[in-house]
């Protein structure tokens, strides 16, 4: 038996976005009493709520969605606590594996309706980011907005290595001490990033 945990946030008109980022918009196409089927126009980001950022996404000429093996968006999860002061350490004590997919828990999932959320998160380091580049990690998630701030050196340092990074997850804390399995299948789109159902298997 297995038990599915939702890693992922709720997407609608009240979804917060990042700053400058398009707002979403979700309007009737059908309406079930009127037309027989009920239908909907759904205007969103790439960028927007859980979701998964390409090479695309920061680098002249980087691989989008589309070009990126189906593989490396399922894979065993690596759940790691830092709080919000990330350190290296935390990551050591994971015992991290080539081809994991690396969650990041700092609590910030607890404040994503409020401005803090995209004001005073916690950022990864370039020493932390050369660690999961040295295991050979397919991807990092975390419960933030992003792996950092402008000019977003560490986005560019992990994509570049083709390690693809997935942010604003929640649930992390029901991960804590569990062996599981992720899978963070986007929609196919030839673009830099799209909004992805991330899911957290554990074995009973």
């Amino acid at each position: 038996m297995s038990t599915f945990i939702d890693l992922s946030v709720l997407l609608d008109e009240k979804t917060p976005v990042y700053p400058g980022d398009p707002a979403t918009s979700i309007l009737p196409a059908g309406i079930l009493s009127k037309d027989g089927y009920c239908d909907h126009h759904v205007s969103i980001g790439t960028h927007v709520g859980t979701h998964v950022d390409a090479p695309a996404h920061m680098l002249e000429g980087g691989k989008s969605l589309d070009q990126i093996s189906i593989e490396k968006f399922v894979g065993r999860g690596a759940y790691v606590r830092t709080g919000k002061d990330i350190s290296l350490e935390s990551f050591k004590k994971a015992e991290l594996k080539e081809g994991d997919i690396v969650l990041v828990h700092t609590g910030m999932s607890d404040e994503y309706h409020s401005s803090s959320y995209f004001e005073t998160y916690p950022v990864l380091s370039e020493e932390v980011a050369e660690y999961l580049i040295e295991k050979k990690v397919a991807a990092v998630g975390l419960d933030t907005c992003s792996p950092d701030k402008e000019p977003f050196p560490i986005h560019k340092l992990l994509l570049r290595n083709d390690i693809l990074i997935i942010e604003n997850l929640t649930n992390l804390a029901a991960l804590e001490g569990k062996e599981f399995r992720v899978y963070a299948f986007p929609i196919r789109l030839a673009l830099d990033g799209a909004p992805v159902r991330v899911v957290a298997e554990i074995q009973d």
